[in-house]
């Protein structure tokens, strides 16, 4: 299997630029997309195959990685006759990028590992401009030596990109990442709110508070927008919920308590109630001034 033949499966928002910087490195890459349109239009992109199959996708490939939606489809693009384990050999590696739960991680690596094959979780954040810019932070699970292996494929689209533990880690990890960008949205949200209603001019609070403790990534590139009614763009509110239930699911399992989390969790199924689940995620906004 050759180190540098790679095959990546998921071409959305996120796997799309992600498989590109993987080709620009000079990865030969053969891609596979549910929607073949998209995977040939890769292709008159980036050059390389486009394959009909995961499995076909898969086959002669060193190194294969996933970036789908959630578990059940990563399971579909991993799994089964066209999954891509049946077409992976002993000694490659997948390294999947989906945010799913850590139990599908441990199953898929449970898998793999029947195959010969080794697995990273590598969920990754810094949304759709981190993708195209090759500025994500990526959080690995598994061994170090499939770290090892992995991490040169990895690093043309990250800025960083760290081991944080066995298979799972990564995964776990990501759902801190998501509570957290969810707490600071909905507090921005509400500041936002009551500059707006206090007559303050909401562009001047951010370019002051900005400077100081209340700093942070969603005030910088967020808190114009949602004042401004823009949210025709970013990380969806369905995604951000789908994230957040995973997190909930966790806590289930494990005893954490995360009452702030079930809270809003259950703000963006009102969104998606109101039929606004594609909206960005900053759309929490809306349930403020347009209850």
């Amino acid at each position: 299997m050759s180190s540098t033949k790679a095959a990546f499966i998921g071409l959305g928002n996120m796997g799309y630029p992600m498989a590109g910087h993987l080709s620009k490195a000079d990865f030969e890459v053969t891609v596979y997309n549910r929607t073949a349109a998209k995977a040939e239009a890769w292709v008159r992109e980036y050059g390389g195959n486009a394959a009909k199959t995961p499995a076909e996708a898969a086959r002669g490939a060193g190194i294969v990685l996933t970036c789908v939606g959630n578990d059940d489809d990563l399971a579909a693009v991993t799994l089964g006759k066209d999954g891509a384990l049946a077409g992976m050999g002993k000694g490659t590696l997948l390294i999947d990028h989906t945010t799913a739960s850590a139990s599908i991680a441990r199953k898929l690596a449970a898998e793999a590992k029947k195959k010969g094959v080794a697995f990273l979780d590598a969920p990754v954040s810094g949304g759709q401009e981190g993708a195209k810019k090759g500025q994500l932070t990526i959080m690995v699970g598994g061994d170090a030596k499939a770290f090892r292996t992995g991490e040169p494929a990895m690093k043309p689209y990250a800025k960083a990109v760290t081991l944080m533990g066995p298979v799972g880690s990564g995964q776990l990890t990501k759902m801190v990442n998501q509570m957290c960008c969810a707490a600071a949205i909905q507090a921005l949200a509400e500041g936002m709110h009551l500059a707006v209603k206090s007559g303050l001019d909401p562009h001047l609070v951010v370019e002051t508070i900005s400077k100081g403790a209340a700093q942070s990534w969603q005030m910088d590139n967020r808190a114009r927008t949602m004042v401004d009614g823009k949210f025709d763009f970013g990380f969806a509110c369905d995604w951000m919920r789908k994230d957040l239930g995973i997190c909930l699911d966790e806590a289930r399992n494990n005893g954490a308590q995360l009452p702030l989390t079930a809270l809003i969790e259950d703000f963006y199924a009102r969104i998606q109630d109101r039929g606004e689940g594609r909206l960005d995620n900053t759309a929490l906004y809306r349930l403020l001034t347009n209850p």
